[in-house]
């Protein structure tokens, strides 16, 4: 859904997205790999799961914890191999 989201980004037949996601200290660590074959990079649909998901983990604990105690934060790319 990352090319109906962003523009001019448009779509790929990803083959896979896995996501990992960890507890560490007082937050949550969100990391999520694509890839597909051809020539084109899958950075923007990486930054965009990851995104979404932590905005997912936001709405879900905002009933536990006030939204202003939480924040998203260092949504960055960590590894791009093509």
């Amino acid at each position: 859904k990352t090319a109906d989201l962003i523009p001019f980004c448009h779509p790929l037949n990803i083959q896979k997205c896995d996501f990992h996601i960890a507890s560490e200290d007082n937050r949550i660590v969100i990391e999520c790999t694509c890839g597909l074959e051809g020539k084109t990079g899958v950075e923007m649909e990486a930054l965009t799961g990851v995104s979404v998901a932590a905005l997912t983990v936001y709405d879900m604990c905002k009933s536990i914890t006030p939204p202003t105690a939480m924040s998203v934060q260092n949504v960055c790319l960590l590894d791009k191999t093509k």
